[in-house]
């Protein structure tokens, strides 16, 4: 039988993002994460952790990502990818909300959960 998510946060997660994970899935075999951040929002973190990779792409609007001190504009349609405990920011100087999407899973042989 197919399962359907609701994945676009609502009132009860006020930090904007909502995570469909094991929990929901019942696996622990990859996740996906849709987040929205408002005009003027800043520091939101992008990080897989490690064994984990993950794919952002940027659905609606225009962010700035931040890595380090270099930022990269980003449009909707737009993707990147990184690995363990690479990380990055996201800020959005817009008008308008962003929508982001993370596809994750884990990095093949990896092995930190013991």
């Amino acid at each position: 039988m197919l399962k359907v998510f609701n994945v676009v946060p609502g009132p009860d997660n006020p930090d904007g993002e909502l995570i469909l994970g094991r929990k929901q899935l019942e696996t622990h075999a990859c996740y996906l994460i849709y987040g929205v951040i408002e005009p003027g929002q800043t520091g939101r973190p992008v990080k897989p952790g490690v064994g984990h990779e993950e794919i952002c792409l940027l659905a609606r609007g225009e962010v700035e990502v931040v890595v380090d001190h270099d930022r990269y504009p980003l449009a909707a349609g737009h993707a990147f990818h990184l690995r363990g405990e690479e990380s990055v920011t996201l800020e959005n100087p817009g008008q308008e909300p962003a929508v982001y999407v993370i596809a994750g899973g884990h990095t093949p042989g990896s092995d930190h959960h013991h």
